[in-house]
């Protein structure tokens, strides 16, 4: 009987081994850059909690550039150097499970989600925006029980509480004196608290520059605060559909030194009661011109009586 040759001793693919460790290192260092950058696609940051949501973006962002370009790495290697020969129609071969490779590429992305989940959880508790949500019968008892916390404030850096009042499709604010806007002023650095209330439906308050966004919930009161961080005008959209004009829901939020606000506050005490224009009044008017045809909707509610109106031509950020 003939012996058997010696089987080969399988030569350590030193080669594809530092291949691969290079281009784990370049996918890095791109998914690293992708983070970093990550931050000059959003607005500026305007709050205390806005850096805090940018780092979660950006850490997401990394995560999500180095398994896009891994996964993209690998398919572009095998359609351009294993590829099976242009007249090549024979079945490739059979290649039963690999269980160590199922349970590994399962409990990798697995861990990897955790871990977001729980960073995003703490960066939730950091912020500790939300307060308590006091459930009510109606809009005029919404005013009732929000008109009920007004006065000053116990601590001397906090403003408020503001009374935040959406409706199809306006914004409302009404200061603890007593004053009405229909734009929002807030003094840089100081904690602001707001009582959120929705006359009609659900609303969504949002200004993209602080990263915080709160739905408006109908037959409830809800506490909120937030602390601006940048002086400037933002945005502040209705994020939430509520009804066919609900794109024209925008006004502004102000954000000024704490000089600045007390001398807007007073001057705006002073001034008298007036009509908002609202631009979901002149789209109403429109559609009845034209014989109120299109995809049905409601009136919009009267305008807000407020001491200041909304300046729509002034420049904004965010």
């Amino acid at each position: 009987m003939t012996p058997s040759p010696p089987a080969q001793a399988r030569r350590f693919p030193l080669a594809a081994l530092l291949l691969i460790a290079l281009a784990v290192v370049a996918d890095g260092a791109v998914s690293l850059w992708m983070a970093r950058v990550s931050h000059l696609w959003l607005p500026v940051q305007a709050s205390a909690a806005a850096p805090y949501v940018d780092d979660l973006f950006a850490l997401e962002t990394g995560i999500g550039s180095f398994i896009f370009l891994g996964c993209f790495a690998v398919m572009a290697w095998t359609l351009l150097f294993n590829r099976a020969p242009k007249y090549d129609m024979e079945d490739g071969d059979p290649i039963e499970g690999n269980l160590k490779l199922e349970i590994t590429w399962t409990i990798i992305p697995l861990v990897i989600v955790m871990l977001i989940a729980a960073h995003a959880i703490r960066v939730n508790d950091t912020l500790a925006t939300i307060g308590s949500k006091q459930r009510v019968l109606g809009g005029e008892q919404a005013m009732q029980v929000a008109g009920g916390g007004q006065g000053a404030s116990a601590v001397a850096e906090e403003v408020g509480p503001i009374e935040v009042i959406a409706r199809q499709w306006s914004w409302e604010f009404v200061y603890p004196d007593g004053t009405r806007s229909a734009e929002l002023h807030l003094p840089v650095n100081q904690r602001a608290r707001f009582k959120f209330i929705s006359m009609d439906v659900l609303h969504g308050f949002y200004v993209p520059a602080f990263r915080l966004k709160q739905d408006l919930v109908p037959g409830s009161v809800i506490d909120y605060s937030l602390v601006p961080t940048r002086e400037g005008r933002y945005r502040l959209r209705d994020s939430m559909f509520s009804g066919g004009y609900f794109s024209s829901n925008q006004t502004d939020v102000v954000v000024e030194s704490a000089d600045g606000f007390r001398r807007w506050l007073a001057e705006a005490a002073r001034a008298p009661l007036q009509e908002s224009p609202n631009p979901a009044q002149q789209l109403w008017q429109d559609r009845l011109a034209k014989g109120d045809k299109g995809w049905a909707t409601v009136p919009p509610a009267p305008p807000p009586i407020v001491n200041v109106i909304h300046d729509s031509t002034a420049p904004h950020e965010g």
